[in-house]
C-alpha cells in the first residue's frame, strides 16, 4: 500500500514540478506606476527618445503586447511590410504626419485600430504630458526622425483637455458610481469578457464572483502583479497598475461589488 501511496506522491510533485518549470519559463514583465519625467523646454531629441524607452519597456507595459506582434501590431520591427513604427508612422492616416498620428494613437486608443487588432488598452489619463511625449519621440525613433520638442510637452501640459477630450493627468476617467460605464471607461473591457462579449485577454467577467472573493477582486484591481490567476501566467504585468489612482475609492467599491455579484 505505501509503494501505491509512494508513486501517486511521486507523480504529483512531478506534475506540480514541470509546471513551475514551464511557469517561470514565461517571460514576465514587471509594471509599475510611471514615474513622473521633467523637461527644460532645450530638451534634445536622444533625451525624449530615451526617456520613452525606458517607459515601453518598463511602468508603460507597452512591450508586453507591442513587441511580438501578436496581441498588438509590433512596433519595434516591421509589420505588414510596412516597416518599423518609425518608418510607417507617417503614412497611416492621410495629411496626418507621424507626430501627430502616434500622440493621438496614445491619447484616444480607439482612433486609429490596426486592422485584424483589438484597440488598444492604455490608460493616458494617469501619464503626464512629458510622458506622453517622451513614447511619442521614442516611437518615432524607431527608423523615423524625432520631431518632438520642449516646446510640444509645454503646449499639452498648459491645455485643460488633451486631443481627443482625454485629460493628460492623473484623474477619474468620468465621474460616474455605474460600475458597468467604470468598466468601459477605464477599456477594462478590452481584455476582459462582460455579458459574453469582449476578447478573453484576461479573466471573464462573467462569474468572477463565484471565483474570486470581494478582498480578492480588489486586490486584482490594485495589485495585478501580485498573483496571476491560473491560466493567465503568461500575460502577467499587462494590466495597468494606476486603477488604484484613476479610480476614486468609492469608484473602486462600485466596480469591486459589481463584480463580486456576478456569480
Amino acid at each position: 500500500m505505501w509503494q501505491t501511496n509512494l508513486k501517486i506522491l511521486l507523480t504529483v510533485l512531478g506534475t506540480l514540478g514541470l509546471f513551475t518549470l514551464v511557469a517561470n519559463s514565461i517571460p514576465q514583465i514587471a509594471s509599475e506606476v510611471p514615474e513622473e519625467l521633467s523637461f527644460s523646454g532645450n530638451v534634445s531629441p536622444e533625451q525624449l527618445a530615451a526617456a520613452g524607452e525606458q517607459l515601453f519597456n518598463g511602468a508603460g507595459s507597452c512591450a508586453a503586447c507591442h513587441s511580438l506582434g501578436t496581441r498588438a501590431p509590433s512596433l519595434l520591427t516591421d509589420h505588414a511590410g510596412e516597416g518599423t513604427i518609425g518608418q510607417r508612422c507617417g503614412t497611416r492616416v492621410s495629411g496626418e504626419d507621424c507626430k501627430a498620428y502616434l500622440h493621438q494613437s496614445l491619447v484616444e486608443p480607439t482612433a486609429y485600430v490596426v486592422p485584424g487588432f483589438d484597440p488598444m488598452v492604455f490608460q493616458a489619463r494617469t501619464f503626464s504630458a512629458a510622458q506622453i511625449w517622451s513614447l511619442v519621440a521614442f516611437l518615432e525613433s524607431q527608423g523615423g526622425e524625432v520631431t518632438v520638442t520642449g516646446n510640444d510637452i509645454g503646449a499639452s501640459a498648459d491645455a485643460a483637455p488633451a486631443a481627443g477630450g482625454v485629460a493628460m493627468t492623473a484623474a477619474p476617467a468620468s465621474q460616474t458610481m455605474d460600475p458597468k460605464q467604470l468598466l468601459q471607461d477605464n477599456l477594462c473591457l478590452g481584455c476582459h469578457v462582460l455579458d459574453g462579449a469582449g476578447p478573453p485577454l484576461g479573466p471573464s467577467f462573467d462569474g468572477i464572483g463565484s471565483q474570486r472573493t470581494a478582498d480578492q477582486i480588489r486586490s486584482g484591481i490594485v495589485d495585478p502583479n501580485a498573483t496571476a490567476p491560473p491560466g493567465y501566467e503568461a500575460v502577467k504585468g499587462v494590466m495597468p497598475t494606476t486603477f488604484g489612482q484613476s479610480l476614486t475609492a468609492a469608484q473602486l467599491e462600485a466596480v469591486v461589488s459589481y463584480l463580486a455579484a456576478r456569480k
